[in-house]
C-alpha cells in the first residue's frame, strides 16, 4: 500500500482557499483614503449618528410580507417621507454574473408583489432581466429609519395592465416612452429631441396613445422580504420573510 506526500509543486496547483471577503490584507497599504469614517451629520463628533426611532420585533409584524409592507408604506406617507416609492432596483446578467442598479419608483404593490416600469427591449435591465429573470428591491426611508429588501422572480405585466397606468402618465410622458430607446448611446440631445417630433407627428390630434409594446409593467413576486429598523449601536432589528409553499416563514436576524 503506497502512502502520497504533497510535493512543493502540487500545493502551487492547489486553488486557492481563502475567502477574498473574510482575508485580512497583509503588509502595508499605502492607499490615499478620500472619505474615512464619515459620520452621516452626526452632531457628535467622531461618532456616527445613532438610529433611536423605533424598534421591530418578530411579533409586532403582519402575517404577509405585502400587507407588513403596506402597513410601513402607510406609516412613511403619514410621517412625510419625501417620495416613499423611490427604490433601487437591481438586476444582474448571466453567464457573467456583472450586477447591474438604478433608482426608479414603485408603482403598484398587490398581494403577488411590486410593480415598476421601464423599456424592456434597450435598457440595461432588460438584458439583465432575459438572460436571469430575477431582481432585487431595496427600499430607504431615511425620516424613519428604515430599509426594507425585496428578492425575487420577475414577471412581464399583460400590455392591458401596463396600458392603465400608462393613460395615467402626462402627454410628453408617453411620447417619450415611445421616443427613448432607454440606454442606447446618443450622438448628441438634438437626436433625442428630433425622435420626440417624429413621435409627436405620429400621434398628433390623437389622445389615446397606445403602450409600446417594449414598454410596460414587470412584478417583482417575493420570494425573500427583509425589514430592517434602525436602532442604537448598530444593533439593528431584522425580520426576514422567506417564501415557504403557499405561507411565509417569518424570523429575526442578527444586526
Amino acid at each position: 500500500m503506497s502512502s502520497y506526500s504533497s510535493k512543493p509543486e502540487d500545493d502551487a496547483k492547489s486553488p486557492p482557499t481563502t475567502n477574498p471577503i473574510t482575508a485580512p490584507v497583509t503588509g502595508a497599504v499605502n492607499t490615499l483614503k478620500k472619505i474615512f469614517a464619515p459620520t452621516g451629520g452626526s452632531t457628535d463628533a467622531g461618532h456616527a449618528v445613532q438610529y433611536t426611532r423605533g424598534a421591530l420585533s418578530t411579533s409586532d409584524v403582519a402575517s404577509t410580507p405585502t400587507d407588513q409592507f403596506h402597513k410601513w408604506f402607510e406609516e412613511a406617507v403619514a410621517s412625510n417621507v419625501y417620495q416613499p416609492e423611490t427604490v433601487t432596483l437591481s438586476t444582474a446578467s448571466l453567464p457573467d454574473g456583472k450586477i447591474s442598479a438604478r433608482i426608479v419608483f414603485m408603482k403598484e404593490l398587490d398581494d403577488r408583489g411590486f410593480v415598476v416600469y421601464s423599456n424592456w427591449e434597450t435598457s440595461r435591465k432588460a438584458h439583465d432581466i432575459a438572460s436571469n429573470p430575477q431582481a432585487a428591491l431595496t427600499f430607504w426611508w431615511h425620516e424613519m429609519e428604515r430599509q426594507v429588501r425585496v428578492e425575487g422572480r420577475v414577471e412581464r405585466l399583460s400590455e392591458a395592465e401596463s396600458q392603465v397606468y400608462y393613460d395615467t402618465r402626462i402627454r410628453g410622458s408617453r411620447i417619450g416612452a415611445w421616443a427613448s430607446q432607454q440606454s442606447r448611446v446618443l450622438k448628441g440631445r438634438e437626436e433625442l429631441e428630433e425622435r420626440v417630433k417624429e413621435v409627436e407627428r405620429r400621434f398628433e390630434g390623437q389622445e389615446k396613445i397606445p403602450v409600446p409594446p417594449f414598454w410596460g409593467g414587470v412584478r417583482v413576486l417575493p420570494e425573500v422580504v427583509e425589514f430592517w429598523q434602525g436602532r442604537p449601536s448598530r444593533l439593528h432589528d431584522r425580520v426576514r420573510y422567506v417564501k415557504e409553499g403557499e405561507g411565509w416563514r417569518v424570523e429575526r436576524l442578527s444586526p
